[in-house]
């Protein structure tokens, strides 16, 4: 049997692996997005909470993504805590670009015009109201393009959670090219699907900015 034709029978075992890394991906750059809005929220508000949480994103930054994972996997049931490999890969991926996304909208809102948010203060909103009404809006024009460029970050980060057993895209690529040994078409097709995902993504971020744009945040 050809080698793409042992691809095409294997279909089934790449399709599924494409679809928990797509899964995996969605949850946890959404799960990252909420972390980071947070961690930003709770930076903003001053406190003591400020140094616990600068120094959490600055420990993230500082760690290897994959050093995170074995910890999660491999660390926790030392501890008691035992996760799936795909709980512990998701809960890495939350955690891990959370800290990166809180980085990146932390940077935009130190640059943001402080006037808007003294008017808003003056008319009496909350705090909250303002930082989801005001400031988070205008973060995230501001800064789709970094945050594209994280978004790809996390994509590829999800082929590191092979190593835990993990049935994603790239394990199930390893998997047939163990199985037939014919490496170079398996991660081929890989190499294709994860650039067609980029594509998308790179495509959503510039409808984003179009429609920052129409709502009038794109020279705020």
């Amino acid at each position: 049997m050809a080698e793409w034709d042992i691809i095409w029978e294997s279909r089934e075992t790449i399709l599924s692996g494409l679809g928990l890394t797509l899964w995996i991906f969605g949850l946890s750059v959404i799960g990252a997005l909420v972390v980071g809005t947070l961690l930003l929220y709770g930076l903003e508000r001053g406190g003591p909470l400020v140094l616990l949480l600068r120094g959490f994103i600055n420990t993230m930054r500082a760690l290897p993504f994959l050093i995170l994972a074995y910890l999660l996997y491999y660390g926790l049931p030392q501890l008691g805590l035992r996760m799936s490999a795909v709980t512990a890969g998701l809960t890495a991926m939350i955690v891990y670009h959370g800290a990166y996304f809180a980085e990146i909208l932390r940077g935009a809102r130190m640059v943001l015009p402080a006037g808007q948010v003294e008017a808003a203060k003056a008319y009496g909103l909350l705090p909250h109201t303002i930082f989801l009404r005001i400031v988070l809006p205008q973060l995230l024009v501001r800064t789709r393009p970094i945050l594209g460029n994280q978004l790809i970050l996390a994509l590829k980060d999800t082929s590191f959670l092979a190593i835990i057993t993990v049935q994603e895209l790239t394990a199930a690529a390893n998997a047939v090219q163990a199985t037939y040994f014919i490496p170079a078409e398996a991660f081929v097709v890989v190499i294709l699907l994860y650039w067609l995902i980029t594509i998308c993504l790179e495509l959503a971020v510039k409808k984003a900015g179009l429609f920052g744009a129409r709502r009038g945040f794109e020279n705020v």
